[in-house]
């Protein structure tokens, strides 16, 4: 594995997964999404999100009028699907832990959408990495601070490009700005999948 390039404390893995095994694991995701479907959701003010989502694992992450949080089931009431083995492979393999995450939240970006800086707080136990995949369409990733405001860095994220949010970088603002709509030619329809894994309970 290449020295990733480190950015505010983020671990970026470019090209870290080569062709194959993207498209590997978008037929796992396209088997997670049949059993588990891809529902666009809104935020806890009724805002509707730009990306479409859904998950795989013991819990999975929604947001609703309710707020933002983890449910062991889908909103349609059926139990989330398990993760799919090379997903858990590849968080093993980066991440070196061998406590296995709880939760693969996947984020379908089609033309337009973007996901506004926020933080990964609804975790119980901030000590554990999120690991991000980047499957599809370049997303311009965004990098911010530990708190709201300040200066940003940003990189544009290729297919098959990692992030290991850890340390200093785990509670750090983030988002994606904007897609290159069309810019991989892995999804025939075009747009960017965003496989996050996490740890949620301790």
């Amino acid at each position: 594995m290449n020295s990733p390039l480190k950015i505010r404390g983020f671990e970026v893995h470019k090209g870290l997964l080569d062709s194959q095994a993207q498209a590997e694991l978008v037929s796992d995701l396209r088997d997670v999404a049949r059993a588990a479907p891809m529902r666009s959701p809104v935020t806890r003010w009724g805002k509707p999100m730009s990306v479409k989502m859904t998950s795989a694992g013991r819990l999975g992450w929604i947001s609703d009028r309710r707020g933002y949080r983890y449910e062991p089931r889908h909103p349609d009431g059926m139990e989330w699907p398990p993760i799919p083995s090379r997903i858990l492979a590849l968080w093993t393999s980066v991440t070196g832990l061998e406590r296995a995450p709880d939760c693969c939240l996947i984020n379908y970006y089609g033309e337009g959408a973007r996901m506004g800086l926020h933080q990964d707080n609804d975790e119980g136990d901030f000590d554990w990495p999120v690991l991000s995949v980047s499957l599809g369409d370049e997303g311009l990733f965004r990098m911010g601070n530990v708190e709201r405001g300040g200066s940003t860095e940003s990189v544009w994220l290729q297919s098959g490009d990692v992030v290991v949010m850890g340390g200093a970088a785990r509670l750090a603002y983030h988002g994606v700005d904007k897609i290159r709509f069309g810019s991989s030619r892995l999804l025939p329809d075009g747009g960017r999948i965003n496989i996050t894994l996490r740890v949620v309970e301790a």
